[in-house]
């Protein structure tokens, strides 16, 4: 079947191969990405009001330091902000997501992208092999045979086929990862308001 798409798809069947691969690539990326990037928050929080109880601040940015992904690092930033009061934690905790969302969400465009034009370019490849059977059959004249336009049948039915078939996983990938993204960014703004509440109860404890 492949090696048939190959040599009879025509010049878009090839394009669409190798987009679809740039889009193997992206979503495997991103993938691992989110992957990395999703912790279990509530066990993290945990560990850290347990170190900020005893006052061991270093302790705490170590923790984060040592813990992969945005919510420890919303965390750390929080932390280290957390003595210049609560507005200025609350503002440095919408900064540093500002930073953080770009990053989940990099690259999620080139797979929509992808899984728009997709469809188009099969489409184009399927105009292209009209336009080749109609090339033949004015060549050959009344004359013309179903085996002269063969070639053309191929070309228009694969770069269809491709397109979409390109297309479709394309979508669903897109549609997983900006799924996990949103549950990450969900545990983000969970973990920035768990940690005010932590570093405003210490705070005011002091305070007493």
């Amino acid at each position: 079947m492949f090696p048939t798409l190959l040599s009879n798809g025509g010049p878009v069947v090839w394009i669409l191969i190798l987009i679809s691969g740039v889009a193997i690539v992206v979503f495997i990326e991103r993938l691992l990405h989110c992957h990395r990037a999703q912790i279990n928050s509530t066990e993290f929080l945990n560990g850290v009001r347990t170190v900020l109880r005893r006052d061991n601040v270093v302790e705490a940015v170590s923790i984060c330091d040592a813990t992969p992904g945005p919510v420890a690092r919303l965390v750390k930033t929080a932390i280290l902000a957390k003595d210049q009061g609560r507005e200025h934690m609350r503002e440095s905790l919408e900064d540093a997501g500002l930073v953080e969302v770009p990053r989940l969400e990099a690259r999620l465009d080139l797979l929509a992208t992808i899984a728009q034009i997709t469809p188009l370019l099969g489409l184009l490849g399927t105009v292209l092999g009209l336009i080749k059977i109609f090339m033949d059959m004015q060549a050959a004249g009344q004359y013309t045979h179903l085996s002269q336009l063969t070639e053309g049948v191929w070309v228009a039915l694969l770069s269809a086929g491709t397109g979409l078939a390109v297309a479709i996983p394309t979508q669903a990938a897109h549609n997983y990862l900006v799924n996990r993204v949103n549950l990450i960014v969900l545990d983000m703004e969970r973990a920035s308001n768990e940690i005010l509440r932590i570093l405003s109860e210490g705070n005011g404890h002091r305070e007493a």
